[in-house]
């Protein structure tokens, strides 16, 4: 006797296909199963057993064996509880054939039958829509979640034994979940307006958020560098729905499923400076899962006290700094995680934090508080500014809401210009297509070139500046890089000490 029912497992933040196949036959009473389980489906036995007994479903006397395809596949996670109940009454005829074709199921079990929620839901509802699943049976804590994708009918389940009714037709399926309401915009009371002075810190701020460049604040205490890092989501535009579905789907699959819908607001990380590698950049040895960068994807992942975090972390991060992914490769296996983020980083200039002509640190000090950052890591800031601390009568500045229309603009000049391209912002643009992309003219080529040889930049660095000069110009609604651009540009990228 065999009963097949399709489910999903996570991989990372990504769903896949598994058909979880049942047989049951001759053989001393025994249940195994197969197809590379980890100990959380090893498990599942005696849940599933108990679950079948208090459902009103009898336990076969014969040996059950589970199989998870495809075999070389790694499963992950109790989420496979609901379609291991479901194919033994298939498989055990308590069941009618057929009834859970073109179904996918997902759900873990408890002791009692209730089926309860499971990470990456949207993930899994997604990829089961894609295979063709007409339906999918989730777990009714989840039910909001999953019917934010589209083209499939979501069946809440919250009971075995009202999961059977209703898949024998004796009763009707509950109602779908009504779409969820959107959520009213964040509102934390901070404001751009209560940063005083910093005019060329706040230049650099909208310019990072115009242009998704990274920026790198230097500077003593009290100079307003967090301050001013902490307003950077209140002047970043909102996610559209494809970068909404993306950075929710993620946020699903770490456990933190959404509660009013797709999340609308550009995600704003700030993990603490004792941060594993593997906290900032994903990994682990069973079950590898997303970093603090993958957490920020779309958004900003803001560093604090940038000095403190342990080197090996940071220098983790290059890697995912150009390529906008992150890697994690173990001996069976390698998860790609997005990581398309803008690094917001501040720093002191040295361990006392003061900075010349006050500090008192020793030169040993100092040179080894500098070896925190490698030069191959500054490099990749786009902006890198030393903040000091303004005038005790400095007026306030600009609104955060002011200074948030100059940024959406620029932003819709540049989706406008790379339309058909795979990248959107200029931060984005690849080397290769510079010359193309952001051409200069005969002043604007002169002032570029000076730059180069006057502090003897790296062809990475040079490729910095003229993206920035180019949203410098989306800033100020000019279809061209003038010479003025690339010269403000050098200034927001001050040599680093």
């Amino acid at each position: 006797m065999l009963g097949s029912v399709t489910s999903a497992t996570l991989i990372g933040v990504d769903g896949h296909v598994v058909t979880v196949e049942v047989h049951i036959g001759g053989g001393l009473p025994g249940y195994s199963v197969v197809g590379l389980p980890d100990a959380a489906v090893r498990e599942s036995r005696e849940r599933v057993r108990a679950a079948l007994a208090n459902s009103g479903f009898a336990w076969p006397s014969q040996r059950v064996t589970v199989n998870l395809a495809p075999g070389g596949l790694r499963k992950t996670g109790a989420g496979f509880e609901v379609a291991v109940a479901l194919g033994i009454a298939l498989a055990n005829e308590q069941l009618p054939a057929g009834v859970l074709d073109r179904v996918g199921v997902l759900g873990e079990l408890g002791l009692d039958g209730s089926v309860r929620p499971v990470p990456g839901t949207l993930a899994l509802v997604d990829v089961l829509a894609r295979a063709g699943m007409a339906s999918v049976v989730v777990p009714a804590a989840n039910a909001a979640e999953a019917a934010l994708v589209r083209g499939v009918r979501i069946r809440p389940a919250t009971h075995l034994g009202s999961l059977r009714a209703c898949l024998e037709g004796q009763d009707d399926w509950p109602d779908p979940p009504a779409p969820p309401a959107e959520p009213e915009p964040a509102d934390d009371g901070v404001d751009l307006a209560e940063v005083r002075g910093l005019t060329w810190a706040r230049r650099a701020l909208e310019t990072a958020a115009a242009g998704a460049h990274h920026l790198l604040l230097t500077g003593p205490p009290g100079a307003g560098k967090t301050m001013l890092a902490r307003r950077l989501p209140t002047i970043l535009p909102p996610l559209d729905h494809h970068e909404a579905l993306e950075v929710t789907r993620i946020h699903s699959a770490a456990g933190h499923p959404p509660v009013h819908g797709l999340l609308r607001e550009r995600p704003f990380r700030a993990p603490h400076h004792t941060a594993s590698t593997a906290a900032l950049v994903g990994g682990g040895s069973r079950r590898p899962g997303p970093g603090e960068v993958t957490l920020a994807h779309r958004g900003a992942l803001f560093l604090d006290e940038l000095g403190e975090f342990p080197p090996h972390a940071l220098e983790a991060m290059r890697q995912p700094l150009e390529d906008r992914v992150v890697r994690i490769s173990r001996q069976p296996f390698t998860i790609t995680f997005p990581a398309d983020f803008q690094l917001v980083a501040c720093s002191n200039p040295c361990p006392c934090g003061l900075g010349p002509p006050r500090c008192t640190c020793s030169d040993l000090q100092r040179a080894r508080y500098r070896r925190r950052l490698s030069a191959p890591l500054l490099d990749r800031f786009d902006l890198r500014l030393d903040v000091r601390p303004p005038e005790p009568d400095a007026p306030p500045g600009e609104s955060s809401a002011v200074v948030r229309e100059r940024v959406a603009a620029a932003v819709a000049r540049q989706e406008a210009r790379y339309a058909n391209r795979p990248w959107r912002r200029n931060a984005h643009i690849p080397a290769g297509a510079l010359g193309r992309m952001v051409p200069l003219d005969a002043d604007a080529a002169d002032a570029w070139r000076e730059r180069i040889e006057e502090r003897s930049l790296t062809g990475r660095g040079a490729a910095r500046i003229r993206r920035v000069a180019r949203t410098l110009a989306d800033l100020d609604d000019s279809a061209s890089v003038s010479a003025t651009h690339v010269t403000l540009a050098s200034m927001l990228r001050e040599d680093v000490p």
